[in-house]
């Protein structure tokens, strides 16, 4: 389902595929280049479910996430009953860390997982699982931030540009394609957080 939703007058689609209780969301999409591609291709690979937030006109305007949380988002309100653990997408430009991806979020050991999985199938960037070292920004920590607001919590995935995007898109609107190695990794992360205590699966057809 799609639901066209205005949030502090910003005008967006939300997308929502329902499958198991690990949901990919990406509430930045059309801002944050690539992290509605990953998230979409992710979910598809792993049969997690998937929330996506795209702005259809206008230049991408950044609603902090807490701020993206809102009642009146049928699709959000529907994504949060049924998700167990959230994985949210976000992207990063720190030019002092291009390379680090940093996992926040309130669910440190499915941070881990993650971060284990990129570490052995995207070894050209560097998971950041130690909160101090996260910047303050973008620890995901938030009690309002929708990837704490499911049962098991989340993880916050700040993605630098060369993680989420293969360069400029060669035609204007065409969709941004996350570097294979990342899409790889993520989607192992994902399937292992699906075997463990860390994410545990629902039945979509028990629904």
């Amino acid at each position: 389902m799609t639901e066209r939703v205005l949030i502090e007058g910003v005008e967006f689609d939300a997308a929502l595929t329902i499958r198991s209780d690990i949901g990919l969301l990406a509430l930045h999409g059309s801002r944050e280049g690539g992290t509605a591609e990953l998230a979409h291709e992710v979910a598809a690979r792993t049969g997690a479910s998937c929330l996506v937030f795209t702005q259809p006109t206008g230049d991408p305007v950044h609603i902090p996430s807490h701020r993206m949380s809102v009642p009146t988002c049928a699709a959000l309100q529907q994504f949060l009953s049924h998700v167990t653990l959230t994985i949210s997408l976000h992207g990063h430009l720190r030019r002092e860390t291009p390379r680090a991806i940093f996992l926040g979020g309130g669910n440190r050991a499915a941070a881990d997982a993650l971060a284990h999985s990129l570490t052995l199938l995207a070894p050209a960037f560097e998971p950041v699982t130690d909160l101090n070292h996260i910047p303050p920004g973008l620890r995901g920590l938030g009690p309002h931030n929708p990837v704490n607001l499911t049962p098991a919590g989340g993880v916050q995935l700040e993605l630098p540009l060369s993680a989420r995007t293969q360069g400029p898109r060669r035609t204007l609107g065409a969709p941004d394609v996350p570097p294979p190695v990342v899409t790889a990794a993520l989607t192992a992360g994902v399937q292992r957080l699906m075997e463990t205590s860390a994410g545990p699966r629902r039945s979509v057809q028990k629904r």
